[in-house]
C-alpha cells in the first residue's frame, strides 16, 4: 500500500483539504504584496533642483525656472542639474535679487544640485526615493532596493527548502511568518538607506519560506485529480494579492505605513497556523507513523470518510512508512546523483529563471503605459484572472509541459512586438504589455504546479528551494536590467523577451506529469523514466 491509497481511503478532496487551501491563502495574498512592493514604495516622482525663493513680485513660475534649470534633448527642464549661476532671460530682470550682471552673463555652465531637490508631492506624500534623494546620480540604490531583496529570497529559498525537509513544513512556515513580520517591522523602522537595505534584505529571505513551502504543503494532501484545480484555485489568490497592493498603494501614500500594512497581516497568518496540518506524506518518510495516523483520522472525520479498522491501523502506516522512509537527510546534491533527477534539476533551473526574470522584469516596470501607477497596477492585477482559466484549462487538456512552453513563449513575443511599436503608439504598447502580464502570470502559475509534481516527496521542498533560488536570481537581475536602456533603449525588452523564448524551449524537455502519482522515492523518478525509454523500444518490437 502506498499514500496514494491511503489518501483515497480518508479523502483526497474534501472540507479537508479546502480548510487547509484556506488557510494558506494568507501567505499567498502577502507575497505579491511585498515582491510587487517597490512600484510604491520606490516610486520617483516629478522632480527638480531645490533653488532660492522665488521673489515675491515674481508671477511667471515657469520662467523662473528657466533662469536656474537647463533643459534636456527632449526639451524639458533638467530634474537633475541646474546652472551654475541663474541665467539672463528676455524681458526679465534678476539684477537686484543678490546676482550681479557678471554672474548672469557667466558661462552656461551647470552643476548638480548642491542643495538637494524639490519633489511634486501630489500623487506620493513620501517613498524612500523622496526620503533619502536616491535620484539621479543616486538612482541606482533605489533599484538595488529591489535587487537586494530578491537576494534574500533567494538566499531564503535554499535555506528554507533544505530546512523543511529536514524539519516539517509547519514548523518552518511558523518561522517564515514570524521572521517576516519581525523585518518588515524593522525595515519601516528604518532610519537610513544602509539600515533598511540590510532589514528588506532579511524580509525577502523570510517571505521565501511562503513560496518554497505553501505549494507543497497543499498538494502532498491531494489526490492526482485535484491537484490542477486545487492549484490554479489557490494561486488566484496571489491575483488577489496584487489587485489588494493597488487599493493599499492608493489609499496610504506614506512609504512606512505602506509597508507596515503589507506586512502586518502576518500577526494572523501566525494565529492560523494552529488549524493548518503537517504533512502526513512527510511525516511517514520521516518514520513519524504516529503524528501522520494523528492527521489522517483528522482528513478522514472532516472529509465524514468511514475508514476501517486495518486501513488506518499503526501496523499499516508502518509498512507504508517503511517503504518510504528516508535512510539519510535530504541535501541539493541528491538532485545530481541520477540521471533523472539532473536533467529534471537542470532544465527546472533554466526555466525558473526565465519565468521569474521576464514576470518581474514586465511588473516593476509600470511606466510609459499611459495610466498611473496606480491604475495600471490594476490592470496587471485584473489579466491575471483570465490567465489562470487559461492555466487550468489547457494544464487538463494540453498537459503541464506544453501550457508552460506555451504562455513563455506568449511572453517572449509580446515583449518582441513592443520593439516594433513607436513610443507615439501608447495604446498598442499598453496592450501587449498587459498581455505579456497575462502569459507571465500563467508561466508563473504553472512553473509551481508543474515543478511540484516532477520532484519526489522526500526531495519536493529541496528541488522547490533550488529551483526558487535560481528563479530568484533572475527576480533580483530584472530590476537592474533595466538600467541596459542606458546603453540603447530596446535592450532591456530584448533581453527580458530572449530569457523568455530560451525557458519556453526548455520547458518542452521536461517530462509530462498530467494525471501521474506524485513520486515519493528517488528510485520511483528514475523507474518512471526507465519505463518510458522501454516503451518506445516495445512499440517497435510489436
Amino acid at each position: 500500500m502506498g499514500f496514494e491509497e491511503l489518501l483515497h481511503q480518508v479523502g483526497g478532496f474534501g472540507p479537508f483539504q479546502i480548510r487547509n487551501v484556506a488557510l494558506l491563502a494568507l501567505p499567498r495574498m502577502i507575497l505579491p504584496m511585498n515582491f510587487l512592493l517597490p512600484i510604491f514604495l520606490a516610486a520617483v516622482p516629478a522632480h527638480r533642483c531645490a533653488l532660492p525663493g522665488t521673489p515675491a513680485n515674481f508671477s511667471h513660475q515657469d520662467t523662473w525656472l528657466e533662469a536656474y534649470l537647463p533643459r534636456e534633448p527632449d526639451g524639458t527642464l533638467s530634474s537633475c542639474r541646474r546652472f551654475t549661476y541663474p541665467q539672463a532671460l528676455p524681458n526679465t530682470t534678476l539684477v537686484g535679487e543678490g546676482h550681479s550682471p557678471g554672474e548672469l552673463q557667466g558661462e552656461q555652465s551647470t552643476e548638480p544640485c548642491p542643495q538637494g531637490w524639490e519633489y511634486d508631492h501630489s500623487e506620493f506624500s513620501s517613498t524612500i526615493a523622496t526620503e533619502w534623494d536616491l535620484v539621479c546620480e543616486q538612482k541606482g540604490l533605489n533599484k538595488a532596493i529591489s535587487t537586494f531583496f530578491f537576494v534574500g529570497v533567494l538566499v531564503g529559498a535554499v535555506a528554507f527548502g533544505y530546512l523543511s525537509d529536514r524539519f516539517g513544513r509547519r514548523r518552518l512556515l511558523l518561522v517564515a511568518y514570524v521572521s517576516a513580520l519581525v523585518m518588515g517591522l524593522a525595515s519601516a523602522a528604518s532610519v537610513n538607506y544602509i539600515m533598511f537595505v540590510i532589514t528588506r534584505t532579511l524580509t525577502g529571505t523570510a517571505l521565501a519560506g511562503f513560496t518554497i513551502i505553501v505549494m507543497p504543503l497543499e498538494l502532498e494532501w491531494l489526490d492526482v485529480g485535484h491537484r490542477t484545480v486545487a492549484g490554479v484555485l489557490s494561486s488566484t489568490f496571489w491575483t488577489g494579492g496584487v489587485m489588494l497592493l493597488a487599493l493599499v498603494g492608493y489609499l496610504i501614500r506614506d512609504w512606512r505605513w505602506l509597508l507596515l500594512a503589507v506586512i502586518l497581516p502576518c500577526v494572523p497568518g501566525i494565529l492560523s497556523l494552529w488549524w493548518v496540518p503537517e504533512s502526513a506524506r512527510w511525516l511517514l518518510t520521516q518514520g513519524r507513523v504516529e503524528e501522520a495516523h494523528r492527521y489522517l483520522l483528522c482528513c478522514a472525520r472532516l472529509n465524514g470518510r468511514p475508514v476501517g479498522a486495518d486501513g488506518l491501523s499503526l501496523e499499516a502506516l508502518s509498512k507504508v512508512a517503511a517503504a518510504e522512509r528516508v535512510v539519510r537527510r535530504p541535501s541539493y546534491l541528491d538532485l545530481f546523483r541520477t540521471p533523472r533527477l539532473r536533467h529534471i534539476s537542470l532544465c527546472c533551473m533554466v526555466m525558473w529563471f526565465g519565468v521569474n526574470f521576464s514576470y518581474y522584469g514586465l511588473s516593476l516596470d509600470v511606466s510609459g503605459l499611459g495610466l498611473n501607477v496606480y491604475q495600471t497596477q490594476l490592470l496587471f492585477g485584473a489579466v491575471e484572472m483570465p490567465s489562470k482559466l487559461l492555466v487550468y484549462l489547457s494544464v487538463r487538456h494540453a498537459g503541464r509541459r506544453l501550457t508552460q512552453a506555451g504562455t513563455l513563449l506568449g511572453s517572449a513575443l509580446c515583449f518582441g512586438l513592443r520593439l516594433l511599436v513607436s513610443t507615439e503608439m501608447v495604446s498598442w504598447s499598453t496592450a501587449l504589455a498587459v498581455m505579456g502580464k497575462g502569459f507571465s502570470e500563467a508561466a508563473f502559475t504553472t512553473a509551481y504546479l508543474f515543478t511540484s509534481e516532477l520532484y519526489p516527496t522526500v526531495l519536493r521542498q529541496t528541488g522547490m528551494g533550488l529551483t526558487a533560488l535560481v528563479g530568484r536570481l533572475g527576480g533580483s537581475l530584472a530590476p537592474l536590467a533595466a538600467l541596459l536602456d542606458g546603453v540603447w533603449l530596446s535592450l532591456p525588452k530584448l533581453t527580458y523577451g530572449g530569457i523568455a523564448l530560451l525557458a519556453a524551449c526548455t520547458a518542452l524537455l521536461l517530462p509530462e506529469t498530467r494525471q501521474a502519482q506524485l513520486p515519493e522515492t528517488i528510485e520511483d523518478v528514475e523507474r518512471k523514466s526507465l519505463q518510458e525509454e522501454q516503451m518506445p523500444m516495445k512499440q517497435v518490437h510489436d
